[in-house]
């Protein structure tokens, strides 16, 4: 038999090549492995401001800075390419009227946000969560806008004053979600989505009754904090209050609307948040304003107008329970209560309505229905009156307060 040696030297020099392979891929050319990539673009613009969300699939460390005249918001990403479509003319909201791009140094990528009037801007990075990867999100406010006011402790209309008899009922309508916050997810719809054209809807049936009208919280695709919502409700001095939504579990199976209303337990708590801050608040208290009372007689003030108006949630609970009755299924056959943010007005009578599960698949075909819309909104809109002809005494008294 005739037997080669092995070729040790040139074994030597593959491995050695080899070894020298992956230094370069993943240290010698770090930028062309490690960069993070901009794969989509996102933004939803509100009255006061704009959101822009920049998806990436790797954290990537970023420099923020301004320029002037003209006025411009720069964002500096390290070892970052764009791979999105940046939004064209007209897309991009009252702040801003254009995108650029531009890569100072070859491996940086620069986002230029050219102004179209002065701003206050707030840029973070936020970790994969939710099924989103990285997110790059920069926020753009009027230039007066101030991060620390609270809305809902800022004082309302006074409500001392007498209020005309003959001033419509004006109820708020709070569509839950919106902008970044898609709410619950079914097969092919978003929540946000859907519960924005069924508070549409019941906004027009409102206004079309004598002596009502309505609000909504949100009119377009965009976020409003939770207790944005209910300082809303207050300061448009709204009899009622109304937080649209659409429920989800895990199981397929689970089906059919409900109706909740505050907890005790959430009242108590914000009992406490709102004497805290009482020194900032007026006519909290049915009517009565507690900034100049000691806080015993502030506090029994406030425990008696949160429950009463508790109490008056859950009335008004269950005659638009009573009305989705007769429409569908109810997941649950009594007004539930927690300690939902949106519900936490002191003086105003509100309730979150879970129109149905969006993550059962009959329910989501009956939402995404424009007929079935109108029909939720029908039937939130019956419970109302059935409410106000019930306790039309409650209005005549905040009325002659």
């Amino acid at each position: 038999m005739n037997c080669k040696a092995p070729n040790t030297y040139s074994n030597r020099r593959f491995i050695l090549r080899f070894w020298l392979s992956l230094f370069f891929i993943y240290v010698a050319a770090p930028g062309q492995v490690s960069a993070a990539i901009i794969k989509d673009i996102r933004m939803w613009h509100a009255p006061d401001h704009s959101r822009l969300v920049f998806d990436m699939d790797k954290r990537s460390k970023f420099k923020v800075f301004t320029l002037d005249n003209p006025g411009r918001v720069v964002i500096d990403l390290d070892d970052a390419a764009l791979r999105a479509t940046i939004p064209g003319a007209g897309k991009t909201g009252q702040f801003i009227s254009q995108i650029r791009k531009g890569s100072p140094d070859g491996s940086k990528t620069r986002l230029v946000f050219d102004l179209n009037k002065p701003v206050r801007y707030f840029v973070k990075l936020f970790k994969p969560s939710d099924g989103f990867a990285y997110r790059l999100v920069v926020d753009f406010y009027h230039q007066d806008y101030d991060p620390d006011k609270k809305p809902e402790e800022a004082p309302a209309p006074d409500r001392t004053a007498p209020r005309d008899p003959n001033r419509e009922i004006l109820v708020m309508i709070d569509p839950g979600h919106g902008g970044e916050d898609s709410g619950a997810r079914g097969k092919r719809s978003f929540e946000k989505n859907i519960v924005l054209e069924i508070s549409k809807r019941l906004k027009r049936l409102i206004d079309a009754q004598p002596g009502m009208r309505a609000e909504l919280t949100r009119t377009g695709d965009y976020y409003v904090k939770l207790r944005r919502r209910s300082g809303l409700a207050r300061q448009k001095r709204a009899d009622l209050f109304v937080s649209v939504h659409a429920d989800a579990f895990k199981s397929p199976k689970a089906r059919g609307a409900s109706v909740y209303a505050l907890s005790l337990r959430g009242a108590t708590s914000e009992q406490a948040r709102i004497l805290a801050n009482k020194a900032n608040l007026s006519d909290l208290a049915g009517g009565a304003s507690i900034a100049d009372k000691e806080d015993v007689l502030a506090g029994v003030l406030l425990d008696l107008s949160m429950s009463s108006t508790v109490n008056q949630s859950i009335s008004f609970g269950r005659e638009v329970l009573g009305e989705l009755k007769k429409i569908g299924r109810v997941h649950s056959r009594r007004v539930e209560q927690a300690g939902f943010a949106v519900l936490k007005s002191p003086d105003v009578p509100s309730i979150l309505v879970e129109t149905a599960y969006i993550t059962n698949p009959e329910e989501e075909r009956l939402l995404r229905s424009a007929k079935h819309q109108e029909k939720v909104a029908n039937a939130v809109l019956n419970g109302i009156r059935s409410y106000l002809a019930k306790n039309r005494g409650y209005f005549d008294n905040q009325q002659s307060q």
